[in-house]
């Protein structure tokens, strides 16, 4: 044996009889152990790490070395590999061709072909991204046809609403609630509490059909309209409501008949804004008033002016879902799902339209309701009216537009309150 070999054997041989009597307490080791772990991890990560840009290996023929080359970006292609003294080339993938990710293929991937039908394109083709197609509005992709959105039953509702990737998901309505139309997006509504209203409980409701509440005065007074339709044009047309900073008091003071007190017109005034202010007055002077000639006729008109209405809008009998597409049509503030089903449960369905048009304009500060309902009906299709609803609006806005009544009492109530609001200008429909 060498010299070298023999001092190697007595080294290990040493280092053999060290450990037998080396001696660890539990803990100790223990520690050793883990702090030993955790060295390793960080090991690990730091040579796992990636890099960036990403690398890849490649084989140079010139040097016959392995060398870490970049990958190419997205939107390139690998035009030449990286050599010892040059790095990667990439080159811009040609028009309709892309790829979408750091690479080193030599080719960019062609892009879809034009969309299917009923589909239209969410993405346009581009260097980086293919070509996204999606299923039109109400529609969802099935392997390769676009599908339409499952509608639920009267007794389910919707608990997750169709995506142009999945199809609407129903579910029979617990106890307690009820679908009674057929729908790709309502959900189950509650029973009504018929003694919140206070009222008798006359028929218990199932999965599709409200409960059934016996009929009372009380319910019929909770849909109550401050102002109707017809008020709100007629005041808007035949009186000039773009007022003087005392604008209410020149009202009280020239309207004829018995006058508003003071006290009501400062109700009036704490509780609304401007123009609601004039039409609440006016409504108020003409229930003061009602015995006059001049007030009956003014009565007689708006009465039937609101038949016509009725006629026109009235009938129309929407769902839930069809009244919040409706308020979702309307500018500015919305109405909110739980003032239309406080709407559905307290209104008939002939005045329930009316209440929820009453309710946008003062939540809007005393909108034009007509101006709100033009924009509504412009907005149609993509709210999916259907067509009576379509047809109802239009009817009712040419009515109001071409009844004759307000051209009548324009010059009547300017000549009630005399010269002082002559620098008020008209403010027509």
């Amino acid at each position: 044996m060498s010299a070298r070999a023999a001092e190697t054997h007595r080294s290990a041989r040493s280092a053999a009889a060290s450990s037998k009597r080396l001696r660890f307490p539990g803990t100790t080791m223990n520690k050793l152990l883990c702090c030993a772990l955790v060295f390793l991890d960080i090991s690990i990560k730091w040579t796992t790490q990636e890099t960036f840009p990403p690398k890849y290996l490649h084989y140079d023929q010139e040097t016959s070395h392995q060398l870490l080359c970049d990958k190419c970006p997205p939107g390139t292609y690998l035009k030449q590999h990286c050599t010892a003294k040059w790095k990667t080339v990439c080159a811009p993938c040609p028009d309709h061709y892309y790829t979408d990710s750091w690479h080193t293929s030599d080719e960019c991937l062609y892009c879809s072909p034009v969309c299917k039908e009923l589909q239209y394109v969410k993405q346009e083709c581009n260097r980086t991204h293919n070509r996204v197609c999606e299923c039109k509005e109400g529609r969802y992709l099935e392997i390769e046809f676009c599908l339409k959105h499952r509608s639920c039953p009267p007794g389910f509702g919707v608990v997750q609403a169709g995506t142009p990737e999945r199809n609407t998901v129903c579910k029979r309505c617990p106890d307690g609630f009820f679908s009674n139309e057929t729908s790709s997006k309502a959900p189950c509504r509650k029973h009504t509490n018929c003694s919140v209203f206070g009222v008798l409980l006359t028929q218990k409701g199932n999965a599709t059909h409200d409960n059934i509440c016996s009929g009372n005065s009380e319910s019929t007074q909770k849909c109550g309209i401050d102002v109707t339709l017809c008020e709100e044009a007629f005041f808007r047309f035949a009186v000039p409501t773009k007022f003087t900073p005392n604008w209410l008091s020149v009202l009280v003071d020239n309207l004829p008949g018995t006058k508003v007190n003071a006290e009501s017109v400062e109700r009036i005034k704490r509780r609304h804004s401007s123009q609601e202010q004039t039409f609440q007055l006016l409504k108020l002077w003409k229930h003061q008033n009602k015995d006059q000639d001049i007030v009956k006729k003014i009565i007689q008109d708006i009465d039937l002016c609101e038949n016509s209405v009725q006629r026109h809008i009235g009938h129309a009998n929407l769902t839930f879902e069809q009244l919040r597409s409706l308020m979702e049509s309307l500018p500015g503030k919305k109405v909110g799902a739980e003032d239309i089903e406080k709407t559905t449960k307290a209104c008939k369905p002939s005045d329930q339209i009316l209440k929820l048009l009453s309710l946008w304009r003062i939540k809007n500060g005393d909108q034009d309701t007509l101006k709100g309902l033009m924009h509504a009906l412009k907005h149609s299709k993509t709210y999916h009216f259907p067509k009576t609803v379509t047809q109802s609006l239009k009817k009712t806005i040419r009515f109001l537009h071409s009844f004759t009544m307000y051209k009548l009492y324009q010059k009547l109530f300017l000549e009630m309150i005399g010269n002082q609001v002559q620098s008020v200008k008209i403010s027509c429909l």
